[in-house]
């Protein structure tokens, strides 16, 4: 999607903000004992109240409100009977719908007591995060992001999964442009033009490189198996750098 007016930004700019409300309330509530159905039973009464719907529930028929990842987990848990404990690593990837228009954001949280080298990549995460958003900007190569995240992964010794790419968002939850590696890609030719959205969501990993299927149709593991944490945000490409649309109240 490219913004051709201020009445989509706007309107994307308030399923962004829903979409992060919804992370900052769950990871409120979370704590030792509960399980990822019932923290995500606090996310869908989120979005469900500011009039919002899941979207991957709506667009793929996932069988939860959000998408909640937990140690050996990476990405696309299903919310279930799960316990979460002291000392886990949790995933929580929010996107909704609103007046025809989507956003997309996720982060990772530890539950207390961390171990310092868990509390180190969560850190360096929201770091590689912020690495790849600072090279949002219309006329600049896609690629930027790749790279400079590739980078940073690389000086603080970490690895990135390749196979979990960001993309397009706006119109619907996955649309052009598709696959956009937040790891380097020399293939990577496109540019992103003024009033593009899509996200940044590097997977930084303590030696995953890969992120491999397991006995259901959504979940995806660490390959090798290795602490990942994901943070992502839905940018839209401007001149002046990203306007980033997934931020909660207080924060715009």
């Amino acid at each position: 999607m490219v913004i051709a007016n201020d009445d989509e930004l706007t309107k994307l700019k308030e399923i962004g903000r829903i979409c992060a409300n919804a992370i900052q309330v769950m990871a409120a509530a979370m704590e030792p004992g509960m399980t990822t159905l019932e923290l995500d039973r606090i996310g869908r009464k989120v979005l469900e109240d500011s009039g919002a719907r899941s979207a991957p529930e709506f667009c793929y028929q996932f069988p939860g409100a959000t998408c909640i990842s937990v140690n050996e987990e990476i990405a696309h848990g299903i919310p279930g009977p799960r316990v979460i404990r002291a000392g886990d690593l949790v995933n929580i990837d929010v996107s909704a719908e609103k007046d025809g228009f989507f956003a997309d954001t996720g982060a990772s949280f530890a539950m207390p007591p961390v171990k310092p080298k868990i509390d180190k990549l969560c850190r360096d995460g929201k770091r590689a995060l912020w690495v790849g958003l600072n090279q949002v900007k219309s006329g600049e190569p896609l690629a930027k992001i790749g790279t400079a995240v590739g980078a940073f992964a690389q000086k603080n010794r970490y690895t990135l999964v390749a196979n979990l790419a960001s993309h397009g968002v706006g119109r619907s939850l996955h649309e052009e442009p598709a696959e956009l590696s937040t790891w380097p890609d020399p293939s990577e030719k496109r540019v992103m033009t003024d009033g593009l959205v899509f996200t940044v969501e590097p997977f930084l990993s303590l030696g995953a490189t890969w992120a491999e299927g397991g006995d259901d149709a959504w979940t995806l593991y660490a390959d090798p198996k290795a602490p990942t944490v994901q943070y992502e945000h839905t940018v839209v490409a401007t001149r002046n750098g990203p306007v980033i649309l997934t931020l909660p109240d207080g924060r715009a």
